[in-house]
């Protein structure tokens, strides 16, 4: 059975609402992980070229037909994996003593540094590495190896990265191990990892050398600038239902313009406006906005199926906090770990709907009721 009454309450938008706020998608507001571009000195592989070069790597250690051939392919496909994971260089996982250098238990490896750049440091491995290194070692062919696994000839492994790349139809500049370790510094990078702590993983004795695989555009910086100040005066307001997002799309009629809005978390609201406050507010696809709705204006559906009906704005939620007055109480909805709103609705429709903390909620509010605004 449908009821109904007035709460706001939002669900994620479509699969494509994140990459409407950038053409480098990131979940969640946008940080200087998800706008930055390389240098176009830097070379580096894409996660899917990565991907492709390691099962290319994996298959040649499968076609090897003798065992000694087959124990040297499964030592350079070590290095490969240190390489890849750890962002280290050719001679420092050379230099690796298998039995000292590497703390299985704490999924570690531990690099001694070198004369230039490089420190001293630890850098965690992913489970799967640990768990395949674990593996090989134990392997009745590598009993004999132990400590010596890594010393390989360096000529020899880029020459095994560079037949392994040409597998890929990578271009030779692209090919070697040197590219792995730029590769895993933007893929930390636009992984949200810090800066100094991307640093600390390179071994880099200064910020400033790894900072040298961050680009950005004025535009991009426009764009975090104009971010931030927005949320800060969100953080000040004392309206419960503003949200800060970036202009997805904009319908231009006769008289009214409809804009589409989505949030950094990929919410989408429509808001329908005059053609006039359109032009004054100089709205346009990609300006950052506010978007504000009254919790009396919004309807709130309890049904487990997708309420039918001609309002824009449907969302879905659960309920979070129910505090109730004399005449009015104050709903407010969870959406995820990083969206609350905030509804006020009659003590009667309370308990009419039965609304209890946790349940289900769709609400609906007209397009015409969301206003927005820009800094």
């Amino acid at each position: 059975m449908r009821k109904s009454a007035s709460v706001v309450s939002f669900r994620k938008g479509e699969a494509g609402a994140c990459a409407a706020i950038n053409p480098r998608p990131t979940r969640g507001k946008p940080c200087p992980a998800s706008f930055f571009s390389v240098p176009g000195d830097v070379k580096h592989l894409a996660t899917a070229q990565l991907e492709q070069l390691t099962a290319a790597f994996r298959a040649w250690v499968k076609r090897a037909g003798r065992p000694d051939v087959r124990l040297s392919r499964e030592r350079v496909l070590l290095i490969y994996l240190m390489l890849r994971h750890c962002g280290a260089k050719l001679g420092e996982v050379l230099a690796l003593d298998d039995r000292t250098d590497i703390d299985l238990d704490a999924g570690v490896v531990r690099f001694g540094g070198e004369k230039d750049d490089a420190v001293p440091r630890e850098v965690k491995l992913p489970r799967a590495v640990v768990e395949e290194l674990a593996k090989t070692f134990d392997a009745p062919a590598f009993l004999a190896m132990r400590g010596m696994v890594f010393r390989m000839d360096g000529g020899y492994v880029r020459r095994k990265f560079y037949e392994r790349g040409q597998e890929c139809d990578l271009p030779k500049e692209l090919s070697n191990p040197r590219i792995l370790r730029h590769s895993r510094a933007v893929e930390l990078l636009r992984g949200g990892v810090p800066l100094t702590i991307v640093q600390t993983i390179l071994g880099h004795g200064t910020v400033n050398l790894t900072a040298h695989y961050l680009s950005f555009t004025q535009e991009d910086i426009k764009t975090l600038v104009s971010y931030y100040i927005h949320k800060e005066a969100r953080m000040k307001t004392s309206a419960r239902n503003t949200f800060t997002g970036q202009i997805s799309q904009v319908r231009v009629g006769t008289i009214l313009s409809e804009v589409t809005l989505v949030t950094p978390a990929g919410y989408q609201l429509v808001s329908v406006i005059t053609n006039e406050s359109l032009e004054k507010l100089d709205l346009r696809e990609g300006v950052l906005a506010t978007a504000s709705i009254k919790a009396p204006l919004v309807i709130l559906v309890k049904n487990d199926e997708a309420p039918t009906s001609s309002m824009r704005n449907r969302f879905f939620g659960k309920i979070l906090r129910i505090n109730e007055g004399t005449i009015a109480a104050e709903v407010v909805v969870k959406v995820d770990d990083d969206t609350e709103v905030c509804a006020l609705i009659t003590d009667e429709s309370v308990r009419r709907l039965d609304l209890k903390v946790g349940d289900p909620i769709w609400a609906m509010f007209k397009a015409f009721s969301v206003v927005l605004g820009v800094e």
